[in-house]
């Protein structure tokens, strides 16, 4: 992986050497078809990353700090964007794309200090590893036998499991929580984040507002504060309620900043300093609570809830869908929003505005709340919170592996000709011994004499 990240770097200082030689040689014009190749390139790296980075997180961080530490995604793509707002107006492209690299050299170095995974290493029969990795994590002075167990355990019910298959994401039970990750991550982009944030600039200047920079690293450094703010919250207040007052905030805000370029739009070329005033106003406090509401929950939730939902044995297959699915519609948003401002700019903004206020219903009735998913409560919930899940609620009669759920590591255990013996001692000690296992999960609440 280490070597993988380095390759970015590696052909960057091949491009570096070679590029006098091939401008000379193929002239300046083609040289823009190179800045092109070199986009994309950036753009596959950051589009495995996007994937990796939350699933690594998730599988990492303990229950009670999964949730802010998952925020940490969001937040360096913040800061990330706070830089190139700082520095991108007193330097040019290239020193940008030095200082781009630089930072990607600092990753690659820091790759090779990093732990592998404890459940990537459980999964590969990697024993010791795991315990190593464990202790790296948790610090060599605190007891990881009881956690390295629960991993192993998860593990050895997921291998009773047959292989995944693509055909397998349209199972009911892996199709639902897909179906909300991608959906979060499609209201998300659509709600024209991206769009504010690449041309933050142009929208300042639109409505008049001279110190276009200053305006947009105000909004970058806000996000980069407010998301830190989230990193506080997430666990206390909860996933869904941070979504839902984030998707309702983002629809207020994206009203306001299409009233000022509507109030903007009537009065013409000879609007008045009052009005000129008010539309400045307008604009700037609508995106300063755009970028407050977005960071609070539409921002980073999404990339948590995807960590938390889609079950071990697909999420290579699912997470890879839900990644395509970000990517595209976020290419969709940033390709046509220009052309949306030709169109109507109050239009354009009344859209973002629509589709957050759908984002919010959305949550409201498909999206269940994943914080505490070590309850036993949650467990007896498991797709029970939403009409979506509702579809597919498990009918539990008999044997564990009858029922649909999920461990804390998104493990599924599932009907599928699994060994009941095997089955049974992966989860009692004594036979006729009625007890809550590692999960949190009494199998008398659901009725099963073990």
């Amino acid at each position: 992986f280490s070597l993988f990240g380095s390759l970015v770097t590696v052909g960057g200082m091949a491009g570096g050497i070679l590029s006098g030689t091939t401008a000379d040689f193929l002239g300046r014009r083609r040289g823009v078809g190179l800045l092109y190749t070199g986009r994309l390139i950036i753009g596959f790296g950051t589009g495995i990353f996007s994937f990796t980075v939350p699933i690594y997180i998730a599988e990492i961080a303990p229950d009670k700090f999964r949730g802010m530490l998952g925020t940490m995604y969001q937040l360096f793509i913040s800061f990330g964007i706070l830089v190139v707002y700082t520095v991108g107006g007193s330097l040019n492209w290239r020193w940008l794309s030095i200082i781009g690299a630089s930072l990607g050299l600092l990753m690659v170095i820091g790759l090779f200090f990093i732990s592998e995974t404890p459940l990537w290493l459980a999964k590969s029969g990697l024993k010791d590893e795991l315990n190593t990795s464990l202790k790296k994590l948790r610090g060599v002075d605190c007891d990881i036998n009881e956690e390295a167990m629960k991993i192993q355990e998860g593990v050895d019910i997921l291998k009773l499991q047959p292989k995944a298959k693509v055909s397998d994401l349209l199972e009911r039970q892996i199709f639902n929580p897909l179906l909300v990750v991608i959906g979060l991550l499609l209201f998300q982009q659509f709600s024209g984040i991206n769009a504010v944030m690449l041309y933050a600039g142009q929208i300042f200047r639109e409505v008049g507002i001279a110190s276009s920079n200053d305006a947009s690293i105000c909004l970058g450094l806000l996000q980069v504060l407010m998301t830190l703010v989230t990193a506080g919250l997430v666990e206390r207040a909860g996933r869904r309620v941070l979504l839902m007052v984030s998707a309702g905030g983002m629809a207020f805000s994206s009203s306001v900043v299409g009233l000022s370029f509507y109030l903007k739009d009537i009065s013409g070329d000879d609007i008045s300093q009052d009005m000129s005033r008010c539309v400045s106003f307008l604009a700037i406090s609508g995106l300063l609570v755009y970028i407050i509401a977005f960071s609070l929950g539409v921002g980073p939730v999404p990339w948590i809830v995807m960590g938390e939902n889609l079950p071990a044995r697909v999420n290579s297959f699912a997470g890879s869908l839900a990644a395509l699915t970000s990517w595209l519609s976020a290419w969709i948003v940033t390709v046509t929003f220009n052309s949306l401002l030709e169109w109507s700019a109050p239009g354009s903004f009344w859209i973002f505005a629509a589709v957050c206020a759908l984002n919010a219903i959305f949550v409201a009735f498909c999206v269940r709340e994943t914080r505490a998913t070590n309850d036993t409560k949650w467990k007896e919930d498991l797709f029970k919170e939403s009409p979506i899940h509702l579809l597919s609620i498990p009918k539990v009669e008999k044997w564990p592996f009858e029922m649909d759920f999920q461990d804390s590591y998104g493990n599924t255990l599932e009907n599928n000709g699994c060994d009941k013996e095997n089955v049974t001692k992966a989860f009692t000690s004594n036979k006729g011994e009625e007890r809550e296992d590692d999960w949190g999960l009494e199998y008398a609440s659901f009725g099963h004499n073990v």
